[in-house]
């Protein structure tokens, strides 16, 4: 469900109530409301970035933003060394980290198996 601003998001979590889901992926703004939310009504949630689980989301699984931002930090570099930006190639996440909120777990009474648990960059007790 498309939601970018608070109303939105309040929105489109109710119609997910009513609607009993029994998880959700947060794609967008809005994920500590989010975390929240799902935590409060016992609803699973998992997201791109780590700043979900470390604000009550389940479960975190993307790119590293301190990855991304060396990246980008080398291709600026680059540019203003003169490189033409269009001739640079486009690469994507080679560092993608895993944060498990067990104390979110525990609470949603679900089980995360060792072996996630063990794949994990971050667990959150």
């Amino acid at each position: 469900m498309p939601a970018f601003t608070e109303s939105e998001i309040d929105a489109a979590l109710a119609t997910l109530l009513e609607r009993k889901v029994q998880g959700l992926i947060a794609y967008t703004v809005g994920r500590a409301r989010i975390a929240a939310h799902a935590l409060q009504h016992g609803v699973p949630a998992i997201a791109l970035f780590r700043d979900f689980p470390e604000n009550g989301g389940l479960l975190s699984y993307g790119p590293s933003i301190p990855a991304g931002y060396r990246v980008k930090g080398t291709y600026t570099g680059r540019i203003l060394r003169g490189e033409k930006a269009a001739n640079l190639p486009i690469e994507r996440p080679n560092k993608l980290e895993m944060v498990v909120n067990l104390k979110t777990a525990k609470a949603l009474g679900v089980a995360i198996p060792q072996s996630l648990l063990a794949r994990a960059d971050t667990v959150i007790e």
